[in-house]
C-alpha cells in the first residue's frame, strides 16, 4: 500500500471516529434525533466512497502525466455519481427523509466530501501534474 493512501486511510479513520463520538454525545444528549445505526451506516458508505476515489487519484500519482491527469479527474467525477446513487437509494428507497436524517446525510458529505478534497489539493501541491 502507498504511503500516500496510509496518510490518508489513517486522517479518515480519525474524522470517522471524531464524527462517530460526536454523534453518539448528540444523540444522548438529545435522545431520538440521531440514529446511531443510521450514522454507521453512512459513514461507512461515504468511507467506501471516499476510500475508491482515493485509491483511483493514488493509481495516477505513479504514473506520467497525462495519465496523472485523467485519473485525478476520474477520482473526482466518480464521487458524484456515487453519492447520487446513495443520496437516490437512502432517501426514496430507504425513505429517511425526516430531518434529522437529511441533515445527517448532508454534514457527513461535507465533512468527508472536504477532506478528501483538501488531501488531493494538498497532494497536488507537492506534485505538479
Amino acid at each position: 500500500m502507498p504511503a500516500i493512501l496510509k496518510k490518508y486511510l489513517t486522517g479518515l479513520l480519525l474524522i470517522d471516529l471524531i464524527l462517530m463520538g460526536a454523534g453518539y454525545l448528540f444523540g444522548s444528549l438529545v435522545p431520538g434525533f440521531i440514529h446511531f445505526g443510521d450514522l454507521l451506516l453512512l459513514a461507512l458508505c461515504f468511507t467506501a466512497i471516499n476510500i475508491l476515489s482515493v485509491i483511483i487519484f493514488s493509481r495516477g500519482i505513479k504514473r506520467d502525466p497525462e495519465s496523472q491527469t485523467m485519473h485525478l479527474m476520474v477520482a473526482v467525477s466518480i464521487k458524484l455519481p456515487l453519492e447520487m446513487v446513495l443520496a437516490l437509494i437512502w432517501f426514496f428507497v430507504a425513505k429517511k427523509n425526516y430531518a434529522s436524517s437529511v441533515l445527517l446525510f448532508f454534514v457527513l458529505y461535507l465533512a468527508l466530501s472536504l477532506y478528501s478534497i483538501y488531501f488531493i489539493l494538498k497532494t497536488l501541491k507537492s506534485r505538479s501534474l
